[in-house]
C-alpha cells in the first residue's frame, strides 16, 4: 500500500492566507498601517530626506513662507520648519513607543497579579484607582515639574499616568479567563500559579492589551505635545511637535505655516493610530465587528418599519 504523507505546511499556509485576506478586507487597519508606516519612515530617514540642520539659526531667512527651497517655510529663527517636523516626529515616536512599552509591561504585570491574587488586587488596584482619579495632563505636569523637563522624565511621567488604564483592561480580561472551567481543572491537577498565568491566562489577554496599547501610543503622543506646548515637556530647542506649536503661537497671524503644518502632522499621527487601533480590534476579535453590523442592521430595519407604518392620525 502506498504511504500517506501529511503536509504539515498546508494548515500553516492556510492560516496565513486567511489572516492576510482578513487584513486586506479591513480598510481601517490598512489605512492606519499605511499612515503610520509613512510617518515612521519619514522620521527614520529624516537626515537623508532633508539637507537642513534642525538646530541651525539663520536670521536672514526668518519667517519665510513655504517655497521650493523651504517646503514648509521657516520659523522665527530662520530654521527650516519641514526639517524640524521630521525630527520632531522622531521625538514623538520615541516618547510614544517608550511610554507604550513601559506602561504596557507594568500594567500587564499589575493586571495579572491583581486578577489572580486577592491581596494584590486590594493593594495594587487601590493605587491605580488613586492615580486614575487625577486628570492625566495634570498628573503628568506635576511629575515633570518635580523631576524636571527632560525627555526621560516625560517618558517616566507618562508611563506612570497610563499604567492604571492598561492594568484595568488586563485585569478585567484575566478575571474572565480565571473563571473558566479548565483553569479550575488545572488547579485541581496541581498546576502552579506561574504556569497558569504564563501559559493560559497571559495569551488570552494579549489581544485587548495590543488594542489598548495602540490607543495609549496615540494619547501619549498627544499628551507629550501638550506638555511641550505648555513648556513642561521636551525642553527647547529640541524639535518637538509641541515646541513647534509653541514657537508659532506668537506669530500665528504673520506666519501661519509654523502652526498649521505641525498641527496637521499631529492630526495625521493620532488619526492613523486610532484607525490602527480600531482595525486591530476588528482583526483580533471579529465578534465585535459582527455585533456592530447586527446592531446597525437592526437599527436600519427598525427605521424602515417605522417609515412604512401608516399614519393613523390622518383622517381620524
Amino acid at each position: 500500500m502506498p504511504k500517506i504523507t501529511r503536509n504539515s505546511k498546508a494548515p500553516t499556509s492556510g492560516r496565513y492566507s486567511i489572516a492576510l485576506r482578513r487584513y486586506w478586507s479591513n480598510p481601517l487597519l490598512v489605512t492606519g498601517t499605511v499612515c503610520i508606516s509613512l510617518l515612521t519612515l519619514a522620521a527614520l530617514f529624516a537626515p537623508w530626506i532633508t539637507s537642513y540642520d534642525p538646530y541651525s539659526i539663520e536670521a536672514l531667512n526668518r519667517l519665510k513662507p513655504p517655497s521650493g527651497e523651504h517646503y514648509f517655510g521657516t520659523d522665527n529663527l530662520g530654521r527650516d520648519v519641514y526639517t524640524r517636523i521630521l525630527f520632531g516626529l522622531r521625538v514623538s515616536l520615541l516618547v510614544g513607543g517608550a511610554v507604550t512599552s513601559i506602561s504596557g509591561l507594568i500594567g500587564l504585570a499589575v493586571g495579572l497579579l491583581s486578577a489572580y491574587y486577592a491581596v494584590c488586587d486590594h493593594i495594587l488596584m487601590r493605587i491605580c484607582d488613586g492615580l486614575y482619579a487625577f486628570p492625566s495632563i495634570l498628573l503628568a505636569i506635576s511629575i515633570v515639574a518635580i523631576m524636571g523637563p527632560r525627555t526621560i522624565n516625560v517618558i517616566i511621567a507618562l508611563s506612570i499616568v497610563y499604567v492604571p488604564s492598561i492594568a484595568r483592561i488586563v485585569r478585567s480580561a484575566a478575571l474572565v479567563v480565571k473563571e473558566k472551567t479548565y483553569i479550575e481543572g488545572l488547579k485541581a491537577q496541581g498546576a502552579g500559579p506561574f504556569r497558569i498565568i504564563g501559559l493560559h491566562i497571559l495569551p488570552n489577554v494579549l489581544s485587548p492589551l495590543v488594542i489598548q496599547a495602540s490607543f495609549i501610543f496615540a494619547v501619549s503622543i498627544l499628551t507629550e505635545a501638550s506638555l511641550s506646548f505648555l513648556g513642561a515637556g521636551i525642553p527647547a530647542p529640541a524639535p518637538s511637535l509641541g515646541n513647534l506649536l509653541l514657537d508659532g503661537k506668537n506669530v500665528i497671524f504673520n506666519a501661519w505655516w509654523m502652526t498649521v503644518f505641525p498641527g496637521v502632522c499631529i492630526i495625521l499621527m493620532i488619526l492613523g493610530l486610532n484607525l490602527l487601533g480600531d482595525g486591530l480590534r476588528d482583526f483580533l476579535d471579529p465578534k465585535t465587528k459582527k455585533k456592530r453590523h447586527v446592531k446597525k442592521n437592526k437599527k436600519t430595519s427598525i427605521g424602515r418599519r417605522e417609515r412604512n407604518e401608516p399614519d393613523l392620525t390622518i383622517g381620524s
